[in-house]
């Protein structure tokens, strides 16, 4: 997703001399993601974005692979995470490939500190907590339902207003964007895409910091962490535009996309990357053809696998599910709804439902702190004796 932004104080042509009221010139930064030919912001700092006091010793964040090849469906209580004070250590990474990792986190405190991820642009979904992500591009509120979009190089804080918070954090190798089908030649949202420009919120309340001092960024590159002490704050911004920042927008402006008959997955498509897709599960209204069944029809995934993270409301499909579990699905083999699902999805009219779901075309590695999670036996569920009322 990216539209043009302009916000605060820029020169009227881009590479000229800006000058501050003093006679000094305002630092010019080029933040982009893919060399200089993918999209980009043009930033304007105080003073050059570049000095660093000092550096920490760098240190290994890399998640701990217990199962590196499975073809076993499984199932994951995300709820069982542990809080943590810290916002870096409630990281948990649960399942990666060399397209993303995904996992959740936990955190009771803010950070006092800025996080930048030189590796990967983050999705961050709220499953519980309130607060802002402060950038130098300005603030994001997020609360319940929403996916927070930061792209790779953002260097930010959160905040949160509580100690109770649970997010889903999805990190991408490649641009996270919207998918192209849903744009014209322009690039506006047409007609028939589930969302538009209204539902996206990009930063507010630009704010200025003149300070020196020292200030601690902790830097990801290549599953490490480099902590860099730089001598001016990170948000000494008077001014930006461009087509790359961090923005959000919840899950239920999400509008569903419904038909006659069951319709595939990629009617509920929000995000794309290189390697995977996101989709948005989300309350609707269930097919009206007089013999539809609204349960989803068993189907192989052959080209990818299926992770399903289910937030809120009624899991029509599943038996014995609940809020915050994971589903994880292989490809090569088929899946479908549990028994007695079809039967009691005939006749329904509508679904509560709330989930997302990622399905990464790589097979994904399962961690060891996945494993402190996993719900037992949950490949069995599909069995006659499975069925539960």
């Amino acid at each position: 997703m990216s539209f043009y932004v302009s916000v605060g104080k820029v020169p009227h042509k881009r590479h000229t001399v800006y000058r501050r009221e003093n006679g000094s010139i305002y630092h010019e930064e080029l933040v982009g993601t893919q060399g200089f030919s993918g999209v980009s912001s043009l930033v304007y700092h105080l003073y050059p974005p570049t000095r660093v006091k000092q550096k920490g010793a760098p240190y290994s964040v890399a998640p701990e692979i217990a199962i590196e090849n499975s073809l076993n469906a499984m199932s994951f209580q995300g709820f069982n995470a542990t809080p943590e004070d810290d916002y870096m250590k409630s990281r948990k990474v649960l399942f990666v490939n060399g397209d993303l990792q995904v996992g959740l986190a936990a955190p009771k405190k803010s950070t006092n500190y800025f996080f930048k991820n030189a590796d990967a642009d983050e999705i961050l979904f709220i499953h519980r907590g309130e607060g802002s992500v402060d950038t130098m591009f300005g603030t994001i509120e997020f609360g319940y339902g929403d996916y927070v979009v930061i792209p790779r190089g953002t260097v930010y804080q959160i905040n949160f207003k509580n100690e109770d918070n649970l997010l889903l954090i999805i990190e991408s190798t490649s641009p996270v964007s919207v998918p192209n089908r849903y744009t014209n030649n322009v690039g506006q949202f047409q007609e028939h895409s589930p969302f538009c420009e209204r539902d996206f919120r990009v930063p507010t309340g630009l704010k200025t910091h003149d300070e020196t001092g020292e200030f601690d960024i902790y830097i990801k590159k290549k599953n490490t962490i480099f902590p860099y002490t730089y001598m001016h704050h990170p948000f000494d911004v008077i001014g930006w535009d461009g087509f790359l920042y961090p923005y959000a927008m919840n899950i239920l402006d999400f509008e569903p996309i419904t038909g006659r008959i069951h319709m595939p997955p990629p009617i509920h498509q929000q995000f794309e990357a290189a390697g995977f897709v996101i989709c948005s599960f989300v309350p609707r209204l269930y097919d009206y053809h007089p013999d539809a069944i609204p349960a989803p029809y068993h189907h192989s995934n052959i080209d990818s696998d299926e992770i399903l993270y289910y937030v809120d409301g009624d899991f029509m499909s599943r038996n014995n599910i609940g809020k915050g579990q994971f589903t994880l699905h292989p490809a090569g083999i088929p899946h479908g709804p549990h028994p007695g699902a079809i039967e009691r999805s005939i006749g329904k009219k509508e679904t509560k439902e709330l989930a997302v779901m990622i399905d990464p075309f790589r097979p994904v590695s399962i961690t060891k702190e996945a494993l402190k999670m996993e719900v037992k036996d949950y490949y069995k569920s599909w069995l006659p004796e499975a069925i539960t009322q």
